[in-house]
């Protein structure tokens, strides 16, 4: 259970893909973020970022990829300022290992959550993989977080390892197409699948997931609870506000 003071709000963020499609582009959205981080701080409870925050992030014994020296350096600010952090990896950095629980004092998860903030009960995640359908990806998603394969792999100079990683990134849908940004309906939409089923076992009031890009709110079958796709950072600059027991899909109006 977290507990937030009253006026305290909880932030949730995912998909900043930094590191694509070139430098330029990867800093100016870089520097978008880190202003956004800076406007919210001053009553931020939490701040939980929920996976793909970098196009490839992997971690060696004694390496990790260079940049992001600057969002990096906001989150330090947060960590130094005593405010928790959640960071919950992606199928773009699913290899994040203890350096930001070292370097931030963060909390690292690798599957969705049920969290309690106050009274409300939230499952926070990814996205990627839930409900059913896409089985290939699955196996390939358990053999992307299988300890025994990343000990294979980092057996490869960081160079080659995290270049190929980098590469065959972004020859993934998402960065090759627009078509997948277009809501697909909730029989299609398998995080809503997802979210229907854990309704049957939990009273979850709030389902927010990264992943899609591209910004839902969509109200479940119970007329209840309600599933939020954060959307991503590329195009929408979206994020939620939790505040007093309710959490709004928000977009940061860049002062660029």
């Amino acid at each position: 259970m977290i507990q937030i003071q009253t006026d305290k709000k909880v932030y949730f963020a995912s998909d900043f893909h930094l590191g694509i499609p070139n430098l330029e582009n990867s800093q100016r959205r870089e520097r978008r973020i880190v202003q956004w981080l800076k406007t919210i701080q001053s009553d931020v409870g939490a701040l939980f970022l929920l996976g793909d925050l970098f196009d490839t992030w992997m971690e060696y014994k004694h390496v990790v990829p260079k940049g992001y020296i600057r969002f990096l350096g906001a989150l330090a600010d947060y960590a130094d300022a005593g405010i928790p952090i959640y960071i919950f990896s992606g199928n773009h950095d699913v290899w994040m290992k203890d350096y930001f629980v070292e370097e931030l004092n963060a909390t690292i998860c690798h599957k969705e959550q049920l969290i309690k903030i106050n009274d409300t009960l939230l499952e926070v995640g990814h996205g990627d993989g839930l409900g059913p359908k896409d089985k290939g990806y699955k196996i390939l998603k358990y053999i992307m977080r299988n300890s025994f394969a990343q000990w294979i792999y980092r057996r490869f100079h960081p160079n080659f390892g995290i270049g190929l990683a980098s590469y065959l990134s972004q020859l993934g849908p998402k960065h090759q197409s627009d078509k997948e940004n277009v809501f697909l309906g909730s029989e299609k939409e398998w995080i809503i699948h997802h979210c229907e089923e854990q309704l049957k076992r939990h009273p979850i009031q709030y389902f927010i997931f990264g992943h899609r890009h591209l910004p839902i709110e969509f109200l479940l079958s119970n007329n209840k609870s309600v599933y939020i796709n954060l959307g991503d950072w590329i195009k929408f600059n979206s994020y939620v506000c939790f505040e007093k027991g309710k959490a709004s899909l928000k977009y940061f109006q860049n002062e660029e």
